[in-house]
């Protein structure tokens, strides 16, 4: 019996045939000894986990990053040549940023693993006769189950028993209702997984009624074990921001490298000692090199993760956080995410009238109100209709949970929203007697006694109640139910169910006490109702949904919700939540070639009925015509799409483990708003690497420019690899690290998704940038030749260094503002910045007059003249961008003007 039992279809055999293929007595189970010998060839009952990588490898990943790898060639040849001291500092800038970027990683999957959770730990099984619990994982084909309402399914298997059983299979399926459950077998060849009546599947819930199944899969032969494994063939995909700063890397490499070379050949070639261009070599790789991005990077991501994790959202990649601000799709899964995955009566029919009902969810606070609010006949108490509500029923909802069934439990809460408390309604009037519901009846009838009368109360399926009813209770009090009345009722019925509700109809009998015994046929008085009412149930949209997408269409994004329910619920779901695009299902998908998919996918809203393997086309095909996409979802059916998209978003309190597992992102409140504050997240924190980028690279170009022009002078390097070090970290590094946490500008969110494609560096951002560099070149060389011929190389080397360094106090308010001025109503805004200003200041001090630090960076002491004039130098990197973008200003508006003329 250790063949795949997966080859076998079991939903079309009979119980008979099932039992005699897995060669088990469903009356005694298997035996011990042959329960062991199958686990021995099936294996444990438990998915496979994937390995988690060593702590070591995964803080090695943290260098595989070019700028890192050319800081690291550049700490190698300084030890090359002899400069350790260069190396030496070169290698601790490069070990710090790789621990703090393991360290955010690592610290967000020790949050991740709080939230893994078995799925089954033990199950009642039938062994050599006798009932007993075993560990779920010791389950094997074979195993006869029993399960009750509450219980997870613990493995896949094929119904020998169903006492009015009901499961909730949303995790799987998608479906949002419970799905009452069979032993026949299946008359359709094929059916899909939702439709398959006779079968549990793992992970799944029984919501009503009892079972026995037997075993036919577990582990990963399971429907849940084959997505796992289809997780985990879906390759990871690089975020935009990992392609961006990589093309940025390979882009100033070559250019570093060039320049390196060119410099080294022609110190050469004018005679100098070849330690001598070496190290200059070093000094300019180092100049070439943004140190601090990587560095910064990193702390700007790790920023905005902390903040997510405030707002409830945990991430397990510090680039995933940029990755959201560049989404242009995002895919939802409706069930327990757009929707609160929790049934409530929507809308209700009694006494002739419509009424609708306020409130989601389980709790009680809402109210029933008339359709028409200009309608002044009489109030009509909706007791009666609400009295069967809460006494024909087996579930209950307490401190706004459910126990039991969900259409009960909307029941219920419709009951006390009509002012109706219904454990005291139990008390008064105990039940005596029942029929069970059973998918061959369609209803659930119960027996209670009141006084001298015993009350029967029914709920189920409208045309069944209404063929068995002779009565309706009109506003006037109890009516015979005639032709006219029978169509308008069922007027109503087709009326609530094309809003797609899921619509129970509710009667009633009074019976003499003395003609009733409990013990005999109840069916006896299974007709002569008298009908109520009918009650329109739906799974609602979370309240802050209809906004969140809202926010994402003004923000240029699309939403595509992606649901295993019925065609007519989603649309209907997709118009309450603003989503008025096409709606299709999976089968026309099918229809679909690629080609014609990739055409259609944009008008798109809504699509219904999906499989998982639906859902990863979809996001394939979005990527495909270079969209950003991220997929949300809670079960295990989303799991495979999650892993699939640029970015996955799991729930955290109602979602799979497995979906966790593959998700990027999980989201603590399962608040699909969260995503939208995540997207802002994103776009500010990209917003902030620019401008860290431009503050950065505008540095880099003036150190590389000044050098440069220095060696073609004929000048002393201006300046050593440790005070290139010092500026590019040191001064870079606090101040850059405080734009990281600059609010965000005005119009974020109703700006278009930046293209995927667009680059950090573009053409007309690197002219600006070499114009800042070109003026901290000219200020700091006339400064650093005026002090060589005055003061001596000393002196004049750190007046060139100082200088430098003050041009970036002055650059980094360019930074802030790219295209309007500086001095704006923020300047004072951000106070971290001032005070990373005010310490780089204090720090420049110290170096240049401490005699232990003139003696690591070869200082000397500046006269105050020296400090002013390198000062007033400095500013003009601001000054002259300054009047630079009131030019621009100037000729947009004359432009402008010209064009309305």
């Amino acid at each position: 019996m250790t063949a795949d039992t997966r080859t076998r279809r079991w939903y079309d055999l009979s119980v008979a045939e099932t039992t005699e293929a897995l060669g088990v007595d469903p009356a005694r189970g298997l035996s011990s000894a042959e329960a062991e010998l199958r686990r021995q060839g099936y294996g444990d009952n438990a998915l496979d986990e994937t390995k988690s990588r060593p702590l070591w490898q995964r803080f090695l990943d943290q260098f595989r990053n070019l700028l890192v790898i050319v800081l690291l060639f550049a700490a190698a040849l300084a030890w090359t040549v002899g400069d350790l001291k260069d190396a030496v500092v070169i290698l601790v800038v490069v070990i710090l940023n790789a621990a703090l970027g393991f360290y955010q990683e690592h610290r967000a999957e020790r949050t991740l693993s709080t939230l893994k959770a078995m799925v089954a730990v033990r199950a009642r099984v039938r062994r050599d006769g006798r009932i007993g619990e075993v560990e779920a994982t010791e389950l094997v084909p074979g195993d006869l189950v029993l399960l009750e309402a509450g219980d997870r399914v613990p493995a896949d298997g094929r119904l020998l028993t169903a006492l009015n059983l009901e499961v909730e299979e949303a995790a799987l399926t998608g479906e949002s209702q419970p799905v009452g459950k069979c032993t026949q077998a299946m008359e359709e060849a094929d059916p899909p997984l939702a439709e398959r009546l006779n079968m549990l599947y793992m992970n799944t819930v029984v919501t009503r009624g009892r079972a026995e199944m037997l075993v036919v899969d577990t582990g990963m032969t399971t429907e849940i074990g084959r997505l796992a494994g289809l997780i985990a063939e879906t390759p990871e995909s690089e975020t935009p921001l990992q392609r961006q700063l990589d093309t940025l890397g390979k882009r100033l490499a070559a250019i570093a490298g060039m320049i390196v070379a060119a410099i080294f050949l022609l110190d050469l070639t004018r005679g100098l000692p070849w330690t001598q261009a070496a190290i200059t070599a070093v000094a300019l790789a180092v100049a070439a090199i943004p140190e601090g991005l990587p560095a910064v990077v990193t702390v700007t991501l790790a920023i905005g993760m902390w903040r997510m994790a405030q707002n409830r959202a945990i991430l397990k990649k510090l680039s995933a956080v940029e990755t959201l601000g560049s989404t242009t799709v995002i895919c939802s899964d409706k069930t327990g995410t757009l929707t609160l995955n929790r049934m409530t009566a929507r809308a209700v029919w009694f006494a002739g009238q419509r009424f609708n009902v306020d409130g989601d969810g389980y709790g009680a606070e809402g109210a029933i109100l008339r359709d028409d609010p200009s309608d002044s006949s009489d109030r009509i108490d909706p007791i009666d209709l609400a009295r069967p509500m809460a006494l024909c029923n087996e579930s209950r909802v307490r401190d706004g949970e459910l126990i039991g069934d969900p259409t009960e439990g909307a029941l219920w809460v419709l009951a006390r929203k009509a002012g109706l408390d219904p454990e005291s309604e139990q008390a008064r009037r105990p039940r005596i007697g029942e029929i069970p519901f059973d998918s061959a009846h369609k209803f659930m009838a119960t027996f209670h006694r009141a006084g001298d009368q015993v009350e029967l109360f029914v709920k189920g399926a409208p045309d069944v109640l209404l063929a068995r009813a002779s009565h309706w209770l009109a506003a006037s009090g109890e009516q015979p139910l005639d032709a006219a009345t029978r169509k308008r009722i069922e007027f109503e019925n087709e009326h609530l169910a094309r809003q797609a509700l899921r619509v129970l109809a509710v009667t009633r009998r009074i019976i003499p006490a003395r003609d009733f015994d409990p013990a005999e046929d109840l069916w006896r008085w299974a007709d002569g109702w008298t009908f109520l009412g009918l009650a329109g149930l739906m799974d609602p949209p979370r309240p802050e949904a209809a906004d969140a997408i809202a926010r994402c269409r003004r923000a240029g994004i699309q939403v595509k919700m992606i649901t295993g329910d019925h065609k007519l619920t989603a649309e209907a779901i997709g118009r309450e939540l603003g989503l008025t695009g096409k709606v299709v299902t999976g089968a026309e998908l099918d229809a679909m070639g690629e080609a014609d998919l990739g055409r259609r996918i944009e008008d798109i809203d809504v699509i219904a009925r999906v499989s998982p393997a639906h859902k990863v086309r979809i996001v394939k095909a979005l990527k495909a015509r270079g969209h950003v996409v991220a997929m949300t979802g809670d079960g295990v059916n989303d799991a495979p799409a999650v892993k699939a998209a640029d970015i996955g978003v799991a729930m955290g309190l109602n979602g799979t483990a497995v979906t966790r597992e593959a998700a990027t992102m999980v989201l603590m409140d399962d608040n699909f708003a969260t995503i939208v504050r995540a997207v802002e997240e994103g776009r500010v924190i990209f917003d902030n690497i620019v401008k860290f980028v431009r503050f950065q690279l505008s540095t880099n170009i003036g150190a590389i420019l000044t050098v440069l022009t220095a060696t073609l002078m004929g000048l002393p390097t201006p300046f050593t690899a440790i005070q290139l070090l010092w500026i590019n970290i040191i001064m870079d590094g606090p101040p850059a690290m405080t734009l990281g946490v600059e609010p965000a500008r005005p119009g974020i969110m109703q700006a278009l998704p930046r293209r995927q494609d667009s680059q950090i560096l573009t053409l007309k951002r690197s002219a600006v940038l070499g114009l800042y560099g070109t003026t901290m070149m000219v200020g700091t060389l006339w400064l650093f030749q005026d002090a060589l011929t005055s003061q001596g190389e000393a002196y004049a080397l750190t007046l060139a260094f100082t200088t430098f360094v003050l041009f970036q106090f002055f650059n980094v308010f360019n930074a802030r503002s790219e295209h309007g001025s500086a001095f704006n109503v923020h300047f004072l805004a951000n106070g971290k910045l001032w005070l990373a200003l005010g310490a780089v200041l204090a720090l420049q001090v110290l170096v240049v007059n401490w005699p232990e630090a003139q003696d690591i960076f070869a200082t000397t002491h500046l006269s105050l003249e020296d400090w002013l004039k390198a000062a007033f130098v400095a500013s003009s990197v601001l000054l002259l961008d300054e009047a630079r973008k009131a030019v621009q200003a100037i000729t947009s508006r004359i432009k402008s003007g010209g064009d309305s003329t």
